[in-house]
């Protein structure tokens, strides 16, 4: 694919660690990209699977690293979730494992959050959890309750390691359960396009996702979207061997990429 097709771009969705920064660290070519967008007039959305922290908590730590970003530049799977169900059911009595700053983007949305009887039962990554929340998850899926995750990543990266995410939660309840999440909603899933279209009223075909996983990130051009592969986060150019999803472009960071974008203008 010809370069010249980022420059035709009409949204770039950001993967953020990995992509942007690394830990409290800005990535090489981080602010002259946002700067290159902003210069031509060129919308972006950070999107990020983590559903356990709300726009503005991202937008505080990106502005702590030197970027100008407003909260309404995020996009969080834990939002893309309550824009999906919200064209399903508006006003739906929802039962939520998520963190208070979930449960606050579903009340803003118009859910009801509930312990009995819900419509769905919502499972997001949780660092509050508690046994008791998984037990009732749990019986509210074995009833057949429409199930949904924000979500697929097993962990979760921090600065010395991971932390387990909502794919560790959602095999406890495969395990008691016998059930996979109906549908999960995050990256590398449809339904996190299908909301960030909905929102930006942007076509897939002129959406282009940049980050640093193959698995999500870059699987997420199976949507009908453009990806570009950053190497300055977990994928190594030896991963692309093999790998189910094939990003259309590879750089070593957004500085690279920047240049490029630049001499093809």
């Amino acid at each position: 694919m010809n370069i010249e097709v980022l420059n035709q771009i009409h949204l770039f969705l950001l993967d953020m660690d990995g992509t942007i920064y690394l830990g409290d660290k800005l990535l090489p070519g981080a602010r002259a990209f946002l700067h290159l967008l902003e210069a031509r007039n060129v919308p972006y959305l950070f999107l990020t699977n983590n559903s356990s922290k709300q726009a503005n908590q991202y937008a505080l730590k990106l502005q702590r690293l030197g970027l100008d970003v407003d909260r309404d530049k995020i996009f969080t799977s834990g939002q893309a979730t309550a824009v999906y169900l919200h064209k399903l059911h508006p006003n739906a009595r929802i039962y939520l494992v998520g963190t208070p700053a979930l449960e606050d983007e579903f009340q803003q949305h118009g859910f009801q959050l509930v312990t009995n009887n819900p419509d769905f039962a919502v499972l997001g990554f949780d660092t509050t959890l508690t046994y008791e929340k998984l037990w009732r998850l749990c019986d509210f899926v074995r009833a057949g309750l429409p199930y949904i995750a924000t979500h697929p990543d097993f962990n979760c990266p921090i600065e010395d390691g991971y932390m387990p995410d909502i794919g560790a939660m959602m095999a406890f309840v495969e395990a008691s359960t016998g059930r996979r999440p109906d549908v999960v909603v995050g990256k590398p899933n449809s339904p996190i396009i299908e909301a960030v279209v909905e929102k930006t009223e942007t076509a897939v075909s002129d959406i282009c996702m940049i980050g640093d996983r193959l698995y999500t990130d870059i699987a997420l051009g199976a949507a009908g979207i453009t990806t570009v592969l950053t190497l300055s986060g977990e994928a190594r150019r030896e991963d692309l061997s093999g790998a189910p999803h094939q990003p259309d472009f590879v750089v070593q960071d957004l500085a690279e990429l920047t240049a490029l974008m630049n001499e093809n203008k």
